[in-house]
C-alpha cells in the first residue's frame, strides 16, 4: 500500500465563509489546488471542512485497484486527489500492478484492518470481495465498486457502482463494427479474458454484432496484461490472419496496440477497421490520422471524483446518505470529434497534471451512440 504526507492544507468553515463572495471563491479553489500530487496519497492537512460541510476528521479513504501502474487510471487519480482537496480528506491508491485478485483482497484486507474511513474497489472477480466487503460492513467502512462491478447480473454487496454499463457498452461497440465491417473475418482482442472489468465488453460487442445480422466470423484473441505483449501478439495474429477484416479491442492497451499494427502495415489504406476502448494519447493520434475509427471514452475521472463524494457524504450524514451508482457514460470518439481531446490537455483526461480552467465550447453537440 502506497503512503505519503498530505501536501495540501485544509480550508475552515469560518474562513470560507467570512471572507466574502470573492475571497471564498478564491479560498476555495486554493484549496481544490492543495490536494495531493505528490505520488500515490493525497488530501488536505488536518481536519475541517468547506461550505456549509461540518468539521470532519480528515477521513483516509483506501482504493484498491487491479492494474495499479496503467496509464489508463492516471485520470482517475487525479479525479481522487481534486476530491480530497476538495474535502480536506486523504487517499491511499493499492491493489495489484498485473490483476492479481488475492493481491487485491490482501490490500483491502489491510485496509480494514487499518480503519479506512471507506474503501472504493474494482470488482474484477465475481466472489473474492464478497467476504472482505461483508468483513468491512462489520467495522462500520463503507464500501463502493468503480470501474469494475463483479459478472453481469450477479449482484456483489458494494453499496453502488461508478463507472461504465460494461455489458451494453461492449453491446454498443458490436453494432458499430457491424456498420464499419458489414462482413468477413473481424478479430476482438482481449487483455485478460474472464477479468470483470473487460470481459463484460467482449461479451456484449459479441452479442452486438450477432444482434446486426451482418455475416461476421468473430474470433476473441488474448494479448496479456502488459503492452509489450498486447502489442507482440496483435502484431503475431495479424501474420498469420491476413485476410482479417476488422481488428478492434476491449481495453486501453490493446487498443493503442491495435493502432500500431494498423500504422506499421498501413491497414487503413488496405480497407480495414480498427477501434477500442480508452484515451491513451496514441490512440487519439491514431484515430485523427484515419488509422483507427473510433475508441469509446468512459471518464476515467469521475471513477476516481466521485467514489470520494459518495463516501465522503456517507460518512458526514451518517449513513443516511447512501451511495448511488452513477453511471460515467459512453462516448464514441471519432476523427470528426478527437480534435478537443488532442488539443486540450487536461487533469479530466489524465494527458496534464496541472489545474486550470478550461473554456467549454459555444456551441454543444447532442450525444449520439
Amino acid at each position: 500500500m502506497s503512503t505519503g504526507n498530505p501536501e495540501g492544507q485544509g480550508i475552515s468553515r469560518r474562513k470560507f465563509l467570512g471572507g466574502g463572495a470573492a475571497a471564498a471563491t478564491a479560498l476555495l479553489l486554493a484549496g481544490c489546488r492543495g490536494g495531493g500530487q505528490g505520488g500515490a496519497t493525497g488530501g488536505g492537512g488536518g481536519g475541517g471542512g468547506v461550505g456549509n460541510f461540518p468539521k470532519t476528521p480528515q477521513y483516509n479513504f483506501v482504493f484498491v485497484n487491479h492494474v495499479t501502474t496503467n496509464p489508463f487510471f492516471t485520470a482517475t487519480q487525479y479525479g481522487i486527489q481534486d476530491a480530497c482537496a476538495i474535502l480536506n480528506c486523504k487517499y491511499q491508491w493499492t491493489g495489484s500492478e498485473n490483476s492479481i485478485v488475492s493481491e487485491m483482497v490482501n490490500a483491502m484486507n489491510t485496509a480494514i484492518d487499518g480503519n479506512a474511513d471507506g474503501i472504493a474497489v474494482s470488482i474484477v472477480d465475481p466472489k473474492a470481495f464478497n467476504e472482505p466487503i461483508l468483513k468491512a460492513y462489520q467495522k462500520g467502512i463503507p464500501v463502493v465498486a468503480y470501474n469494475a462491478n463483479g459478472a453481469p447480473g450477479k449482484p456483489n454487496p458494494a453499496l453502488a457502482y461508478i463507472g461504465q454499463d460494461l455489458y451494453e457498452s461492449g453491446v454498443e461497440m458490436g453494432k458499430r463494427i457491424a456498420k464499419l465491417v458489414k462482413k468477413g473475418k473481424v478479430a476482438l482482442f482481449i487483455a485478460t479474458p474472464g477479468q470483470l472489468n473487460i470481459q463484460p465488453r467482449i461479451d456484449g460487442a459479441k452479442a452486438g454484432i450477432k444482434q446486426s445480422g451482418a455475416p461476421i466470423q468473430v474470433s476473441e484473441v488474448a494479448t496479456g496484461a502488459q503492452v509489450n505483449d498486447e502489442l507482440n501478439r496483435i502484431d503475431a495474429y495479424y501474420q498469420g490472419h491476413k485476410d482479417v477484416n476488422g481488428m478492434f479491442a476491449v481495453d486501453a492497451g490493446s487498443t493503442q496496440s491495435v493502432g500500431q499494427v494498423m500504422k506499421k502495415y498501413g491497414l487503413h489504406k488496405k480497407g480495414v477497421k480498427g477501434g477500442g476502448y480508452d484515451l491513451l494519447p496514441k490512440t487519439l493520434q491514431y484515430i485523427d490520422e484515419g488509422i483507427l475509427d473510433f475508441t469509446i471514452d468512459q471518464q476515467p475521472y469521475e471513477q476516481g471524483f466521485w467514489p470520494v463524494m459518495q463516501l465522503y457524504l456517507w460518512r458526514i450524514s451518517g449513513g443516511l446518505m447512501s451511495p448511488s451508482s452513477t453511471s460515467t457514460g459512453l462516448k464514441f470518439v471519432t476523427k470528426e470529434n478527437v480534435k478537443p481531446y488532442l488539443t486540450t490537455k487536461s487533469r479530466y483526461e489524465g494527458s496534464s497534471k496541472k489545474e486550470k480552467l478550461i473554456k467549454p465550447p459555444s456551441k454543444i453537440t447532442p450525444p449520439t451512440a
